[in-house]
């Protein structure tokens, strides 16, 4: 029997996976930047679902409404602060497929700023992961598919930016690769870390969660989707919601 803490770290990982492998497709093919758009539509959907029938309404049902909300509000708030902090260093368009992201020639500390930024996307989806193994009841599916669903254009269409700025291949996988351990890093300790906590304190961490990941949608992963896939970027971002919503359902 593999002990939970494994577990939740195994899962992490596999999520994170997905930002390798589509940081590969992203590197190593030339898709069109319509088609990365829309992708990222889809997984934006996917995510904005998953928050929705899954983190808020678990955070809802073991917290209540003001310790879902407070945590809701306060990681939206903390991600908001740490992405404008990390713009300003030259991460701005870390997940954008075109020619906005900055190369290091032309803003010194560039590189490291997104490869902080790309981590401080990932971190909030990733202890998700671990929360939901707090109970004993299992891992939840919903989330770690939607997580892959929506990692795979996320590392598509940022990688495929960074090959436009000139990054070297060294520089995009090893920010991709080091950051599916930290998912599975940051699994494992949102299990060990909050497994003894109450019901209520891990309702609040998952609306933190939530937050953080709705606000990451909206600064990073919508705007490369809307600019882009224009009029095919609504119903890319619909299907994706549907799709998640419908993992859902068929999990419970």
């Amino acid at each position: 029997m593999i002990p939970l803490w494994l577990q939740a770290g195994l899962w992490g990982l596999l999520s994170g996976s997905a930002l390798v492998i589509g940081a590969g497709i992203g590197y190593f093919l030339n898709v069109p930047q319509r088609i990365v758009a829309s992708i990222m539509a889809f997984g934006s959907g996917v995510l904005i679902s998953a928050l929705s029938f899954e983190l808020m309404e678990e955070a809802y049902q073991h917290g209540g409404f003001t310790a879902t909300a407070l945590g809701f509000t306060i990681g939206a708030g903390i991600f908001t602060a740490a992405n404008w902090y990390l713009s300003k260093q030259g991460a701005k368009h870390r997940k954008r497929s075109g020619e906005q992201q900055p190369a290091e020639h032309e803003d010194e500390g560039s590189g490291l700023a997104i490869a902080v930024g790309a981590l401080l996307d990932g971190i909030p989806e990733s202890i998700v992961i671990g929360l939901s193994l707090v109970g004993g009841a299992g891992v939840s599916l919903v989330a770690v598919i939607a997580i892959f669903l929506s990692n795979l254009p996320e590392g598509l269409s940022s990688a495929a930016g960074m090959k436009k700025a000139e990054r070297s291949p060294a520089y995009v996988f090893g920010i991709w690769m080091s950051i599916a351990i930290a998912s599975g890093i940051a699994a494992t300790l949102g299990f060990t870390v909050f497994g003894d906590f109450s019901p209520a304190i891990v309702a609040f961490v998952n609306a933190l969660a939530a937050g953080a990941i709705l606000a990451m949608l909206v600064d990073t992963m919508i705007p490369e989707a809307f600019e882009t896939a224009h009029n095919f970027a609504g119903l890319a971002t619909v299907i994706g919601f549907l799709a998640a919503f419908a993992l859902q359902k068929l999990g419970g």
